[in-house]
């Protein structure tokens, strides 16, 4: 008899978490990222961490704690008693959107902070959620006296000038002149565990892609069309990618598939002639 087992793959393994609905383990999901970087990571080692952290938050919670007492207790362990902050040394570290290393270094950037901040702050039954803020992710959290949105950074609370006033320089790049009329709570909605890590992976596509890391971009781009297969933006770019690695056959099907599905798209003509460049090779 024959037995044939699949290999168990990083990518494979983060598809398997992303692809089952909308409300995937975000903590497990996002760990996973650093797999890219080191294959042989336990994701569950880093889960176990957070863990660990769990139980000793706990000890802190008087029973019947009020949702206010308890966020006060979290900040207190989370930014005071731990120090996790922002990398304001190497902001653009792509090991800022590493949880492994996050949790080691205790430093990173807002949205690798919030998640872990979120895992503790949800299993403290905190009515605490992401929000992808332009420019700078955010938590908020959701009291019975009413919502508190924080940086995630240093747990400060953001009251409605602050917030409109980090909104300022993005309006005029949002489309439409009508987009300065946006209400902000617009800008506070709750964001799913799919945008937050969509959002998490396209800050080290910009990383990689600064600094022309073809290989480790290709990587993300993987996980970004794993994520959503139907962003043809991400097919077109990981196209590219190939290109610049000489990786033609794998250029051609992304393109083709981008050229395809959307035909009528702006960059079409120039797409068609790059893939014109290779097929002629």
């Amino acid at each position: 008899m024959n037995f044939s087992f699949d290999t168990v793959t990083p990518l494979s393994y983060f598809k398997s978490l992303v692809e089952t609905d909308e409300e995937f383990p975000l903590l497990e999901a996002a760990a996973c990222i650093a797999q890219d970087e080191e294959p042989n990571l336990d994701v569950q080692d880093v889960l176990a961490t957070c863990d660990a952290l769990l139980v000793r938050l706990k000890r802190r919670i008087k029973r019947h704690a009020e949702p206010i007492q308890k966020l006060s207790v979290l900040n207190q362990f989370f930014y005071n008693e731990l120090g996790f902050s922002g990398n304001s040394n190497n902001f653009y570290a792509p090991e800022n959107s590493y949880l492994s290393e996050v949790f080691k270094t205790r430093r990173g950037i807002p949205i690798s902070i919030a998640v872990i901040w979120l895992e503790l702050a949800q299993a403290l039954d905190i009515h605490a959620e992401g929000v992808s803020f332009p420019g700078h992710f955010l938590v908020k959290v959701t009291l019975p006296d009413g919502l508190v949105v924080m940086d995630p950074l240093t747990g400060d609370s953001l009251g409605l000038d602050h917030l409109a006033e980090r909104l300022a320089p993005f309006r005029p790049h949002m489309g439409t002149s009508g987009d300065m009329d946006t209400p902000l709570g617009l800008f506070l909605q709750a964001a799913p565990p799919k945008e937050i890590l969509g959002r998490m992976l396209r800050n080290l596509k910009e990383i990689f892609g600064s600094q022309e890391d073809w290989l480790r971009l290709i990587g993300v781009l993987d996980r970004l069309i794993v994520l959503n297969p139907d962003a043809l933006i991400e097919w077109r770019d990981r196209g590219l990618v190939y290109i610049e690695l000489g990786r033609h056959d794998q250029a051609r099907s992304d393109l083709l598939h981008y050229l395809e599905s959307s035909p009528s798209a702006s960059d079409a003509p120039s797409i068609k002639l790059r893939l014109a460049s290779i097929q002629s090779e």
